[in-house]
């Protein structure tokens, strides 16, 4: 099983203080009375509607009630498995290339894992990947500073943290991938 991330082990540590609930209690409760353990969404959702948590502390209970139920958190493979499922799969190839890109930014490149996009992160998260519209595929980039002047930004528009994006062409070749480096390399440096 992964580790738990500063985050998540954070806001377990915290529950009882903030909640009245320790983590464990937490999982009783939704194992007792809650939705489905293994049906992440539904217990989000009823602990948001039920007893009014907050997100993170959503995310955290919903998780370790899902775990304690048998269920494994994947692998960034296996979430890029999920995300590029059926019809998305012809795009997988155009995302290994961006994520092998993105790696050679620098050592501390972590592609994660979650459940609609894969995010490239340094000490905080830089870009996200995943399905766009219409076959392509989404890049989102987060910039806290300066924009690179390229004409394919466009503001996100509620994608993963990012700020910008652009879309690449299913067909994209190598050359489009080596077009995206610097936009790429702007957001690496903004967030590290």
């Amino acid at each position: 099983m992964p580790e738990p991330t500063d985050l998540t082990a954070a806001v377990a540590a915290s529950l009882s203080e903030r909640t009245g609930r320790t983590l464990q209690e937490w999982v009783a409760l939704v194992r007792d009375d809650g939705p489905d353990p293994l049906d992440q969404n539904a217990v989000r959702r009823w602990l948001k509607e039920r007893y009014g948590l907050l997100q993170n502390t959503q995310w955290t209970i919903a998780f370790a009630a899902a775990e304690a139920a048998g269920w494994r958190r994947p692998d960034v493979d296996g979430y890029a498995d999920q995300v590029y499922a059926g019809a998305k799969a012809g795009l997988r190839p155009l995302h290994e290339a961006v994520v092998a890109a993105a790696r050679c930014l620098g050592d501390d490149v972590e592609p994660q894992g979650r459940s609609t996009y894969i995010p490239l992160v340094r000490k905080t998260q830089f870009a996200a990947i995943a399905p766009g519209p219409r076959g392509t595929l989404r890049i989102g980039f987060r910039y806290r500073t300066a924009v690179p002047d390229d004409p394919r930004l466009a503001p996100a528009k509620g994608f993963a943290q990012a700020t910008h994006w652009i879309h690449l062409a299913p067909d994209s070749d190598d050359e489009d991938v080596r077009s995206i480096e610097s936009l790429l390399a702007a957001a690496y440096d903004q967030n590290g």
